[in-house]
């Protein structure tokens, strides 16, 4: 049987269908991998054996009946924690959270379940995914299957892990400015940021309600493809999930991007860009331009003002949401006696240091005196940005641009300075002010072995168009996994 790390979904779908291997078979290898190198590698909080094999089994039964299989039959699949998985335990990497049991499935795991996934684990992440290289899980670190001793990205770091560490060919993530397309650069994968509201948030535990994705990891675009189409659409249980139908994604894909108009952003290829990272790119939109693209050079004027405006904005509602977490309805509770000490002290000691740092700051910008001067003020400037991607979009098909100024950093390279940890994510924040699609692809190695990804952005439920552009340069590379 080959390797897990080795499959890409199609390829397991057409090896049960041989007879090559059976479902449980591939879920039993694939846990065996992840466990015996979890304790090097970091990658998973919890492993869920029983859910996985029980899973295989229906496959393997309905296989075994002549039964049709769903489109995600028998493929092992990692989820990051901070996604509700029902029996099983959700911690968010935090030890608020830490024996926390899931009572009900995310509206995202009950459609990659029905469509016959395996999911053998969940991964580990910045702490209640706040963070931009997985430093801040209140357990332990994730380290980059290209370099352990560099971080994987953040904060779905361990999804990003996963999948380029060949424990498993899918995995889900969440991206609320860049965590899952930084650590897809950092780790090499295929990373999708969905438009906002194409994929329910139900079940997933908030941390900034107007900025938070689910979305997809695999080795190929087909796989992303084929993984995006299963969990979108929309949903009761959500009422920011959009009802504009899916097409579908996989079954769309095409390497013909002839005559696409491709923007260029003056603003994401100056100061701060290393030098080698910039040139990866420019030669990913070279190979784009080759297969009939034409490069347009477009201007979003208000880039500037988006780090300053996210970390307002995404500060303010961490700090709203994560009031929950008070010793009584939520998280670990303080052996105190006195009330206002049980609060104070529950909080204490369950948020680390990146989650206070946010709460704090949020609470502030939401005070009374301030909230006009810094959040409402946040608010007007993601407008703005917005407004550039719109008019950007009137004359351009889809945007490329790095995904990160600079590849996977070493451990604890920034963790003393929160400002440079924070223009990680410069590049990506912007697309999710705006709450348009994204993805970074594989566009090439640094000359010490570290990925770089290339992002595609495209306008607001257009992921068609940036999954073909990456498809097609995909397809250029020719060193990537089958694509079956």
């Amino acid at each position: 049987m080959p390797s897990v790390g080795d499959l890409t979904a199609g390829n397991i779908r057409s090896g049960l269908l041989a007879g090559d291997f059976s479902a449980t078979e591939l879920a039993r290898e694939a846990l065996a991998k992840a466990r015996a190198e979890n304790d090097r590698t970091g990658v998973f909080l919890s492993f869920t054996e029983e859910r996985a094999l029980n899973a295989a089994l229906r496959v393997d039964r309905s296989l075994a009946a002549g039964e049709p299989l769903g489109p995600l039959a028998g493929v092992p699949i990692a989820v990051k924690d901070v996604i509700m998985t029902k029996g099983e335990r959700t911690t968010c990497a935090s030890r608020a959270l830490q024996d926390f049991v899931s009572p009900y499935d995310a509206t995202a795991v009950q459609a990659i379940e029905r469509s016959g996934a395996v999911v053998i684990g969940k991964t580990n992440c910045d702490e209640f995914a706040m963070g931009s290289s997985n430093e801040n899980s209140a357990f332990f670190p994730v380290r980059n299957p290209a370099d352990p001793t560099r971080v994987p990205g953040g904060s779905s770091g361990g999804s990003a892990a996963a999948v380029g560490g060949g424990y498993v060919p899918l995995s889900l993530g969440s991206d609320t400015g860049g965590s899952i397309r930084q650590p897809a650069s950092f780790c090499g994968v295929v990373g999708v940021m969905p438009t906002y509201g194409r994929v329910s948030r139900y079940g997933l535990v908030a941390f900034a309600s107007s900025l938070d994705h689910i979305g997809p990891f695999a080795r190929t675009v087909r796989d992303t493809a084929l993984l995006l189409g299963t969990i979108a659409g929309s949903d009761p249980m959500d009422s920011t999930a959009a009802t504009a139908p899916v097409p579908d994604y996989s079954g769309g894909l095409t390497a013909d991007v002839r005559g696409l108009r491709l923007g260029i952003p003056r603003e994401y290829f100056g100061e701060g860009l290393e030098p080698e990272v910039g040139n990866l790119v420019q030669a990913g939109i070279d190979s784009l331009v080759g297969l009939g693209c034409e490069p347009v050079t477009i201007s979003l004027p208000h880039t500037r003002y988006a780090i300053a405006s996210y970390y307002l904005i995404c500060t303010a509602e961490a700090s709203s949401n994560l009031a929950r977490y008070d010793g009584v309805r939520y998280s670990r509770r303080a052996d105190r006696a006195a009330l206002r000490d049980m609060y104070r002290d529950s909080r204490a000691e369950s948020f680390g240091p990146e989650v206070k740092r946010r709460i704090i700051l949020g609470t502030y910008v939401l005070s009374s005196g301030y909230y006009d001067a810094y959040y409402k003020k946040a608010q007007e400037v993601r407008a703005l940005v917005a407004g550039d991607f719109s008019r950007a979009f009137e004359d351009v098909d889809a945007i490329i641009t790095p995904v990160s100024p600079f590849p996977a950093f070493r451990l604890g390279e920034k963790t003393s300075d929160p400002l440079q940890m924070y223009l990680s994510d410069i590049y990506t924040i912007t697309g999710s002010l705006a709450g348009i699609a994204g993805m970074s692809v594989p566009c090439g190695q640094t000359a010490a072995g570290l990925p770089v990804g290339l992002q595609i952005l495209a306008n607001h439920f257009h992921e068609q168009t940036m999954l073909n552009l990456g498809h097609a340069f995909e397809l250029t590379r020719g060193d990537g996994p089958g694509q079956t």
